[in-house]
């Protein structure tokens, strides 16, 4: 794997072999009780928050490591590995790909029921699962269409949140991890990484530069509505004049054709935007201002609050008081631990070293046949 470079995800297609998920389903459930074992399962959820841990772990588990279905069939082979030993282990695995993503918050219950988690904490667990989604769907605006959640959890209450996107587009997916213990504030930079083959342009409130940004939103959302439309309605006005703008910049050409307020509009991706009327947005951004939320994570907490109505309210908060937002993508991580020649970033070596120690001692303790041990440390350290 390191030997390669960048490793290149592209999207995949079809099903997984049944004969190749039924060897990641056997290998994954011996690894896992190894790991319960020496390290209790926090570790073990902790871990899985690593991206890299994580694309090593389907690595060795014979997964193709430059796949977009390693996550997907990783996540599933993982689940049933565990199936019926959950409260054994001390292990619970929720969602999953599509339609099964959708299941996340009944079995997230069903589990917290079956280790008598109380009612607070399981709807704690439902609500931390949900925001995920939300964040990286309506905060991290990469276009990336998430197509994946997966919800890991502890008896203990340690939890992850891996979740995947795909840009159909560009024929790639990326991957965000969440981890409980890494997590201060739910809209403020609570990844433990992102996992991506490329850099896209992107809108991203969950930055640290986008603090005044999502302040600014609040307090908008806490005003009146008609003076909200009212700034909605120059947003409109102005539409074609921001596009002309934008392009003019990608073009390496100055241009300053709009000055609100006395505040130069500095950068946005608007030129795909479009002003126009919409009467839904209007009824959200109505029901918004009725509610006035207290807090930013409690405005995109509200039902039917999406990325187009998030991306409204930086545009205002950016256009007309001048509250800039961060547009550089928070991607942290590429699909491997560096490449000798710099691309993407020099070899992680202290990550790399530790990653191979750690799958060695578990792989060294598993009840396998000798050659099969062979092969995993192959792939672990991308020998074929």
């Amino acid at each position: 794997m390191i030997q390669k470079g960048i490793a290149t995800f592209g999207l995949d297609y079809g099903t997984c072999l049944r004969w190749l998920f039924e060897k990641m389903t056997n290998l994954g459930r011996e690894m896992i009780e190894i790991i319960v074992q020496e390290y209790g399962p926090d570790e073990f959820i902790k871990r899985l928050g690593d991206p890299v841990w994580f694309q090593s772990l389907g690595t060795v588990l014979a997964f193709d490591w430059n796949a977009s279905g390693l996550t997907t069939v990783l996540t599933a082979s993982l689940k049933e590995s565990i199936r019926n030993r959950e409260k054994d282990l001390g292990l619970f695995i929720c969602g999953g790909k599509g339609k099964t993503s959708l299941k996340t918050p009944a079995q997230i219950q069903k589990h917290s029921e079956q280790i008598g988690f109380s009612k607070e904490k399981s709807q704690a667990l439902v609500y931390n699962s949900r925001m995920a989604a939300k964040v990286d769907s309506s905060l991290v605006q990469d276009n990336f269409q998430l197509y994946h959640h997966a919800f890991f959890f502890s008896k203990n209450g340690a939890w992850t949140v891996v979740q995947q996107g795909m840009n159909q587009e560009k024929r790639t997916a990326r991957r965000y991890h969440w981890h409980s213990e890494k997590v201060n504030d739910l809209v403020c930079e609570p990844h433990s990484g992102i996992s991506s083959q490329i850099k896209v342009p992107t809108l991203d409130l969950t930055a640290k530069k986008s603090s005044k940004n999502r302040e600014i939103s609040t307090e908008i959302a806490q005003g009146n509505y008609k003076g909200l439309m009212k700034d909605i309605q120059i947003l409109r006005k102005h539409s074609s004049q921001l596009s002309q703008m934008i392009k003019m910049r990608h073009q390496g050409q100055e241009a300053t054709l709009l000055n609100l307020e006395n505040r130069e509009f500095k950068s946005h991706p608007v030129d795909n935007e479009n002003f126009s009327k919409s009467k839904y947005l209007e009824k959200i951004l109505y029901q918004v201002c009725e509610n006035k939320p207290k807090t930013y994570e409690k405005l995109l907490a509200l039902k039917g609050v999406g990325p187009k109505t998030i991306r409204a309210l930086s545009l205002v908060s950016e256009m007309i008081y001048g509250a800039d937002a961060s547009y550089e993508d928070p991607a942290r991580y590429s699909f491997a631990h560096g490449g000798k020649d710099g691309t993407p970033y020099f070899i992680d070596r202290p990550t790399y070293n530790k990653t191979i120690e750690f799958f060695g001692k578990v792989i060294r303790i598993m009840k396998t046949a000798p050659s099969e041990k062979k092969k995993m440390i192959g792939r672990l350290v991308g020998v074929k």
